[in-house]
């Protein structure tokens, strides 16, 4: 387990000196230092069939400043399913699969936005990175310039995906893990782990404490796209899939805590 030391950037958000000293939160030792956090875009919908639920934005705003207070390093990427999918515009009709792809690309923007604001709304302080340009809004992902953020203190939210078509999130959230060299892939659901089957058609399925990369692989579980899957095992990032809609869940994680399956 390694203990935190980190002085984040207590200045105002365009810039400038912290003179304000952080107190960390030293009772309990950190599992992860530095955590990627896998949000997907229909977890924001909540109650709603389309776009964002403000009070699901505003509770996960909480559990991740939770996590924040306690000197955690947060990397976050978040899906655009709630208002648009690459894959189901395809489906839906449309015949340009790379144009669909960027279209979800935008989607995933509108979502890193608005939980940036949620977040500022707790007083966390945050760098919105693109893997577009898009110079009114964001900052271009550079490697270097988001983990120097981190060791600041901010959370740093990737929009755009991998800014390439024919990628998922999930994808994003693999590559972003590894080049920040993010401890673990912490992949928030609506359920509390990974199951022989759906639970929620299933009823007999039961739940993994732990799995190997190579058993998900030979079962064809479904944690996340192959290549997002397969990049996570080639470079030793574990991902735990939990329940994100559960209070206190993301912060006893980061403790260390049992808590959803781990698949390493």
């Amino acid at each position: 387990m390694t203990t935190l030391h980190i002085t984040p950037d207590n200045s105002k958000q365009n810039g400038g000196n912290s003179t304000t000293p952080f107190v960390q939160n030293t009772k309990k030792p950190m599992t992860y230092k530095r955590i990627l956090l896998k949000l997907s875009g229909e977890a924001l919908l909540g109650e709603k069939e389309f776009g964002i639920d403000s009070r699901i934005l505003a509770m996960y705003a909480r559990e991740i400043k939770s996590a924040v207070d306690l000197g955690v390093e947060v990397a976050i990427v978040i899906g655009g399913g709630n208002i648009f999918r690459g894959v189901s515009g395809v489906e839906g009709g449309m015949k340009d699969r790379a144009n669909a792809d960027y279209m979800g690309m935008l989607a995933t923007m509108i979502n890193a936005m608005a939980l940036q604001g949620a977040l500022e709304n707790e007083g966390v302080y945050t760098r919105l990175l693109s893997a577009i340009k898009m110079e009114q809004i964001a900052e271009p992902f550079i490697r270097r310039k988001a983990i120097r953020h981190l060791q600041k203190g901010r959370v740093v939210i990737f929009g755009a995906g991998t800014g390439n078509p024919y990628f998922t999130t999930d994808t994003a959230a693999s590559l972003r893990a590894v080049e920040i060299e993010a401890d673990v892939i912490l992949k928030g659901t609506r359920v509390d782990g990974i199951y022989t089957a759906d639970p929620e058609k299933d009823k007999t399925a039961t739940r993994f404490d732990e799995i190997s990369f190579t058993e998900a692989i030979k079962r064809n579980l479904k944690v996340m796209d192959m290549t997002a899957f397969t990049l996570c095992q080639e470079n030793n990032v574990p991902i735990v899939v939990f329940d994100m809609n559960k209070t206190g869940n993301l912060v006893d994680l980061v403790q260390g805590k049992k808590i959803g399956t781990l698949v390493s």
